[in-house]
């Protein structure tokens, strides 16, 4: 009897922003790990995700949509999909069956031009067309690049999600095991609470505050009763009408934001949880060296 190979490899989720990389990663892992909004640019670091079966793990990094930086973070934002083109094993290029091809589709396929990794076209989205529409959508992205599969998904639904996760294994060779088998992310705790806390923030507040946001955990400890974890936060915001917005009526605001993170961050950690948050001020943060290493997004690492 022929024993089994054990692939692994490293797999690269890009695309323009709010095209469901998130959606994808959270959907392959069955767990969440990377938040969900529909605002643009949600991702900022790159989201590590391990899978892991008998045939062999799966390292999928989730990275920030495309687009044209217009401050430092954003600058950042781009330096780490740059870097993870050439660095992995497939790339897998999202995009919108229902949106279409646009220019930040075009930007980006020019610029997978000059690489060797080979292409997945994932056409997400596919339960929001007409099964019709599909194949004028696929042409019209087949015409402009050479790509080595293409997969139509819905990674909301999971619809053909496991033919994309056979479709990466096909394309892996055999490789050692990066990660224990149990392990879903490489991101400590204190990242996943940040990111949980954060998503909340931006599904709340919706359009009224833009992503001129970071969440800071000061502090993660037990209690004295050996139950609950104590987990206090703080939410920075640019403007004192953006504080204002997040606090919301008599602390309204916050308060759910607090509610709907602590049930996530509960299921995260498998313990009760309380949650403090607190929400101050550091003007045009996004566009300073100090604040961006200090919440973590580190551009000298990449």
């Amino acid at each position: 009897m022929t024993e089994q190979i054990f692939k692994s490899g490293f797999v690269s989720l890009i695309g323009r922003p709010n095209v469901g990389k998130s959606t994808l990663l959270n959907q392959m892992l069955g767990q969440k790990i990377a938040i969900m909004s529909d605002k643009a640019q949600t991702t900022r670091n790159k989201i590590q995700g391990v899978y892991t079966e008998e045939r062999g793990q799966v390292v999928f990094i989730d990275t920030p949509g495309i687009h044209k930086p217009k401050h430092r973070l954003g600058d950042f934002m781009m330096k780490v999909v740059g870097t993870t083109f050439n660095e992995v094993d497939t790339i897998l290029f999202l995009v919108d069956a229902k949106e279409g091809m646009g220019r930040g589709d075009e930007f980006i396929m020019e610029r997978l031009q000059s690489v060797k990794t080979p292409v997945f076209l994932v056409v997400n989205k596919i339960d929001e067309v007409h099964p019709d529409e599909l194949l004028p959508i696929i042409d019209k992205y087949r015409s402009k690049y050479d790509f080595a599969e293409i997969i139509p998904i819905s990674a909301l639904q999971g619809n053909n999600v496991e033919t994309l996760k056979e479709q990466i294994f096909a394309n892996l060779e055999e490789g050692p095991q990066y990660y224990p088998s149990d392990q879903i992310t490489d991101h400590p705790e204190r990242f996943l609470i940040s990111e949980m806390i954060r998503e909340k923030v931006l599904h709340l507040t919706r359009d009224e505050v833009p992503h001129s946001i970071a969440v800071d955990i000061e502090q993660i400890k037990l209690r004295e009763d050996g139950e609950t974890v104590y987990v206090s936060a703080v939410v920075v915001v640019e403007r004192s009408s953006q504080k204002g917005i997040i606090i919301g009526k008599r602390g309204a605001m916050l308060k759910e934001i607090g509610q709907r993170a602590r049930e996530d961050i509960q299921a995260l950690l498998g313990s009760k949880v309380f949650l403090e948050l607190f929400v101050k001020v550091e003007k045009d943060w996004r566009n300073k060296a100090k604040y961006l290493k200090e919440f973590g997004y580190r551009a000298d690492e990449y």
